[in-house]
C-alpha cells in the first residue's frame, strides 16, 4: 500500500498552482477597458454592474419597507383617531338590562326593558358553558392577544375572492369591541379598528388585573351582551327563555346548544328550528371533544340527552299594570339614573290571587251593568228594540269639530261597518272615525262582526285616539275609543299592614291606562258620613244614641240639602240610625254643630290630601278625593284609630344585589283612641246589619261599611272593611254621565265589594270586631235616646264611650194617644243643634 503524499496547506496549493502558471500575453486595450483579469483584484465591468443594481434595489426595497412602515404608523394613528376609550367601558359598562316587578310571592308582573338582557358574573356561569362557547366561537381565546391574524387573513382571501365583505375571522375579544365600541358595518376601515381596539382591550382592560382576569372579564362581556335570538340578549336571558333555568344550572348538553346560537340567533334557535339547532350543538360538542374541553363519557352523555324546553312564560301583563305603572315611576324617581337601564328587581305588596278576584269582581259587574243598560251588542236602533227594552236616550249627537286634546266623550252616529276589516265608521260631527271592534270585547261578548254589532244609525259614545288629521291629509280616519259604558276601581288594603292587597283602576287593564283608585278624584257621596260622625263621636258632643233633626230646612247661607228621595221618617233619629240610612239632613245637622273646619282637619289626619273646604255641603261629600284615600281612611277606623300611608313597593334591589333605600313613610300616628275606632265601626256595621248596605251581608261575617252616591248617581261608592282587608269600590262614567235611574252605591258599587271581599275571606275564620276597653254599654229607650225605663219592652243595648253614656231615664209612653216612633215609642222633640247648607245625595 503506498503512502499518501504530504498534506499541503489550500493557500499553498493555490499559491504554487498560481507561480507555476506562465504569464498571459497582455491583453489589448479593448479587453482593458471591457474587465479586468480574473487573477485581479478588480472587479469586471459586468460584475461592477451587477453588484451595483444588487446595492440600487437593496436601497430601494429598504426605501419601499421604510414607507410602509411609515404608512402602516399613519394608518394606525389615522384610524386610532377618535376610537373610545377602554377605560371607559371599564368604568361606564352598564348595559340596559330587564327590571322585574313581582307580586309579595314572587309572582312576575312584569318586564320592563329596551333590551331584554339580566347581567351575571363570570363567576356565576359554570365552566362547561365557557368552555362551550369558547369551542364554538374562539378556542384559542386565552392564548392570543385580541386578533387572529390567520383568521383575519383568510376571511380577506374569502372576501376578495366573493367581492364583497362575507366572513370577519372576528375572536371573540373583537365581537366585544364591535358590540360595545364600534358600530357593526362590514368596512375594512371598522376591520382595522376593531383589531387595534381589540388589541388595546386586551392590554389595557382592567389594569390592575392579570392577563388571565383581564381573560376572563372580557369573556364576561361577550356573554352578557350578545344577541341569542326572540329578543334576549345574554346568556342568562337567552337560559331562562329556552330552558326555564337561570344559566348557572345548564346542562353540559344544553349549554352546548345555547353556545351554538350567536353563530346565527335565528336559524340556530332551538324554539324556531330544533333540528337545526341540534345539529349544531353536535358540532359544539365536537369541537369540545376534540379539543379536550369535553371527556369521553361526558360527551357520549351530552350527545344523546333529550331536549326539554320550556314554555314561553310572559308576564302576566294584565294582572296589574298600575301596580306596575307606580313601581315604575317610583323607580325613576328614587334612580332617575340607573332606573332607566333596568337590572331591578321591585317587590310590590300585591297578592295575585286577591288581585285576580279584584279585577274579575269589577269587570263582572261592569259587564252586569252594561247588560243592565242594553249596552252589549247587538245595539239597536229605540225602533227595532222591544217594547221597555229600548236604549237608554243619549244626549244629541255632536256638532262641530272634535278635539284630540279635550279628551273629552262625544255622541257619534254608526254610519258604515267593515267586516273584512272589523271595524265601524262611526260620524263625530264634521269628522267619520273609526272603532276597531277587536279592542272592544266588553261590549261584544258574541264576537259579532260589525254589521251585526250596530245597526246603521245607533247613537253611540266615543273618544278620540289620536288628533284629527289636517284638512288635505288623506282618507285618513280618526281612531277612535268606545265608552259605552261607565269604568270603575277597586283598591284593598291590609288593614294590620296597610300594604296595597290588591288595585285595579280600570275594566281594560293595560299598561298606560288610566288608574281611577289612584289618579282620579271623584265626589264620595255619603261614603264621607262617617269621616264627619267619627269626629263628632271624637268630640264628645255626640253618641250613637243622640237625637238628630232629619227634616229638610235651609241652613246658614241658604243651604238646602234635601235627603235622598224624600226620607219620609220620623221626626228625630238617634245618630246610629241616622248614619245606617244615609239621612242627607242628619249629616248636615252634625257637621254644622261639630264645625265644618275641624272635618277638615281631622280628615287631612284621617290621610286625606285633596283639597276639602270648610262648608256644610262637606258633610254629603261634595269634595273629590281619590279612591285610595277613601280606603286608607276606612282602614284607620279598622285598625283601631291608628293612621298609616298604605304602601305598594316593599323592597327594590338593584343590578348589583343591594337594597335601594325607599322613601321614609310618614310615621304611623294615632287619629283616634280605639274605643272611638270601635265605636265608628260598631255603627258602620249598623249600614250594613239594617241600613243601606244589607248586601254586604252575603259576607256572612262582621262587616262595617258605608254606601255612597253623588248628586244624579254620578258616582257610585261602597267603602267596608273586616278586621283584616279593607275595600273601597266606585263606578261611574268619567266624563260625569249620571249612571241612570235605579243605580246607587248599593246597587251599583257593592256587588263588586261583596264578589272580591268573599274571594278575600275564602277558608279564613269569621273574626268579630275586637272590642277594646273604654266601652260602656246601656239599656236605652229607642225614641229618646235616654236610658230605658225600667221594664220597658222596646228597649235596646247600645254602646258608649265611657263617661258619654245617657244618665236621664226616658219616661213611660202616655196611657193612650200619643203619637209612637218608628220603633214603638213615645216621640220626644228634640231642638235641632242648629245647621246651614250641602251638596251631594244618597241612597235610603
Amino acid at each position: 500500500m503506498s503512502s499518501s503524499p504530504p498534506s499541503v496547506p489550500k493557500n499553498v496549493r493555490v499559491r504554487k498552482l498560481m507561480d507555476d502558471v506562465e504569464e498571459p500575453p497582455k491583453p489589448k486595450k479593448k479587453q482593458e477597458r471591457a474587465g479586468a483579469d480574473e487573477g485581479s483584484g478588480t472587479p469586471s465591468p459586468v460584475r461592477a454592474k451587477i453588484l451595483r443594481w444588487a446595492w440600487r434595489g437593496a436601497l430601494a426595497l429598504l426605501a419601499f419597507a421604510l414607507a410602509g412602515l411609515l404608512t402602516f404608523v399613519l394608518l394606525v394613528r389615522h384610524y386610532s383617531e377618535g376610537l373610545p376609550s377602554v377605560a371607559e367601558l371599564e368604568a361606564g359598562y352598564r348595559p340596559s338590562q330587564v327590571t322585574r316587578v313581582v307580586a309579595r310571592d314572587g309572582t312576575l308582573l312584569a318586564e320592563l326593558f329596551t333590551e331584554r338582557r339580566t347581567v351575571v358574573s363570570i363567576d356565576a356561569i359554570p365552566a362547561h358553558l365557557k368552555l362551550a362557547v369558547l369551542a364554538a366561537e374562539d378556542a384559542n381565546f386565552y392564548n392570543h392577544e385580541g386578533v387572529n391574524y390567520l383568521g383575519i387573513a383568510r376571511a380577506l382571501v374569502v372576501n376578495l375572492r366573493a367581492g364583497r365583505t362575507r366572513q370577519g375571522g372576528s375572536t371573540i375579544t373583537q365581537q366585544v369591541v364591535k358590540n360595545l365600541l364600534l358600530d357593526s358595518e362590514r368596512t375594512y376601515r371598522r376591520k382595522i379598528r376593531e383589531a387595534l381596539l381589540a388589541r388595546r382591550l386586551e392590554q389595557e382592560l382592567c389594569p390592575t388585573c392579570t392577563p388571565r382576569q383581564r381573560k376572563d372579564k372580557i369573556l364576561e362581556l361577550y356573554l352578557n351582551h350578545i344577541y341569542l335570538g326572540h329578543g334576549r340578549y345574554g346568556i342568562e336571558e337567552a337560559s331562562r327563555d329556552n330552558f326555564g333555568k337561570s344559566a348557572s344550572d345548564l346542562t353540559v348538553a344544553e349549554a352546548a346548544m345555547l353556545a351554538g346560537v350567536p353563530a346565527g340567533p335565528e336559524i340556530y334557535s332551538p324554539k324556531r328550528d330544533l333540528k337545526r339547532a341540534l345539529a349544531r350543538r353536535e358540532f359544539v360538542l365536537d369541537q369540545m371533544h376534540a379539543k379536550g374541553f369535553l371527556d369521553d363519557a361526558r360527551y357520549e352523555l351530552a350527545k344523546v340527552e333529550p331536549v326539554r324546553l320550556a314554555p314561553t312564560l310572559e308576564a302576566n301583563s294584565e294582572l296589574a299594570p298600575e301596580a306596575v305603572q307606580i313601581a315604575r315611576r317610583l323607580l325613576v324617581e328614587l334612580e332617575p339614573e340607573r332606573g332607566p337601564r333596568g337590572g331591578f328587581t321591585i317587590t310590590t305588596s300585591i297578592d295575585p290571587k286577591l288581585q285576580a278576584a279584584a279585577r274579575k269582581a269589577l269587570r263582572d259587574n261592569l259587564e252586569a251593568y252594561d247588560k243592565r243598560h242594553h249596552l252589549v251588542a247587538p245595539l239597536r236602533l229605540p225602533k227595532a228594540a222591544k217594547k221597555g227594552k229600548s236604549p237608554p236616550k243619549l244626549a244629541p249627537a255632536f256638532e262641530g269639530t272634535p278635539s284630540f286634546e279635550t279628551h273629552k266623550v262625544y255622541v257619534g252616529t254608526v254610519v258604515s261597518a267593515d267586516d273584512r276589516r272589523g271595524t265601524l265608521d262611526v260620524k263625530v260631527g264634521t269628522i267619520v272615525g273609526s272603532v276597531k271592534l277587536a279592542d272592544h270585547a266588553r261590549y261584544n261578548p258574541q264576537k259579532l262582526a260589525p254589521s251585526a254589532f250596530a245597526e246603521l244609525g245607533v247613537r253611540v259614545r266615543v273618544s278620540l285616539l289620536a288628533p284629527v288629521p289636517a284638512v288635505g291629509a288623506g282618507e285618513a280616519k280618526v281612531p277612535l275609543r268606545l265608552e259605552l259604558g261607565p269604568e270603575s276601581a277597586l283598591v284593598a288594603l291590609d288593614v294590620r299592614t296597610r300594604e296595597v292587597l290588591a288595585l285595579a283602576g280600570n275594566y281594560e287593564a293595560i299598561a298606560g291606562g288610566l288608574d281611577r283608585a289612584t289618579q282620579s278624584r271623584r265626589q264620595p257621596g255619603s261614603t264621607f258620613k262617617p269621616i264627619v260622625y267619627s269626629y263628632a263621636l271624637h268630640s264628645r258632643r255626640w253618641t250613637p244614641a243622640s237625637l238628630v233633626d232629619p227634616t229638610p230646612r235651609p241652613f246658614a247661607g241658604g243651604y238646602k240639602p234635601t235627603n235622598y228621595e224624600g226620607w219620609a221618617g220620623a221626626d228625630q233619629l238617634r245618630l246610629r240610625e241616622a248614619l245606617a240610612n244615609s239621612v242627607n239632613i242628619a249629616a248636615v245637622h252634625v257637621l254644622d254643630d261639630v264645625g265644618p273646619a275641624n272635618v277638615v282637619d281631622w280628615a287631612q289626619a284621617l290621610g286625606f290630601t285633596s283639597t276639602l273646604k270648610p262648608d256644610l255641603s262637606l258633610a254629603l261629600g261634595s269634595y273629590e278625593v281619590h279612591p285610595m284615600e277613601l280606603v286608607g281612611a276606612y282602614a284607620t277606623f279598622a285598625s283601631g284609630g291608628m293612621y298609616e300611608e298604605p304602601r305598594i313597593v316593599t323592597k327594590i334591589v338593584d343590578p348589583d344585589g343591594r337594597e335601594v333605600s325607599l322613601k321614609p313613610l310618614p310615621p304611623a300616628r294615632r287619629v283616634m283612641d280605639p274605643a272611638e275606632a270601635y265605636l265608628t265601626t260598631n255603627m258602620l256595621q249598623s249600614v250594613v246589619d239594617h241600613g243601606t248596605g244589607q248586601r254586604a251581608k252575603a259576607l256572612g261575617r262582621a262587616v262595617a261599611g258605608k254606601t255612597g252616591t253623588s248628586n244624579a248617581a254620578k258616582d257610585t261608592w261602597f267603602a267596608g272593611f273586616t278586621s283584616d282587608v279593607a275595600c273601597a269600590v266606585w263606578v261611574g262614567f268619567d266624563d260625569a254621565k249620571p249612571l241612570g235611574g235605579g243605580e246607587s252605591g248599593a246597587s251599583t258599587a257593592l256587588p263588586a265589594w261583596v264578589a272580591f271581599m268573599q274571594a278575600a275571606h275564602e277558608g279564613k275564620p269569621k273574626v268579630e270586631m275586637p272590642r277594646p276597653e273604654g266601652i260602656v254599654t246601656k239599656r236605652i229607650d229607642p225614641v229618646t235616646g235616654k236610658l230605658a225605663y225600667e221594664g220597658a219592652e222596646n228597649a235596646i243595648d247600645e254602646i258608649f264611650l265611657t263617661g258619654t253614656e245617657p244618665t236621664d231615664v226616658a219616661e213611660p209612653p202616655a196611657e193612650a194617644g200619643a203619637p209612637l216612633g218608628p220603633d214603638g215609642g213615645a216621640l220626644a222633640p228634640l231642638p235641632a243643634p242648629g245647621a246651614p247648607d250641602g251638596g251631594a245625595e244618597d241612597e235610603p
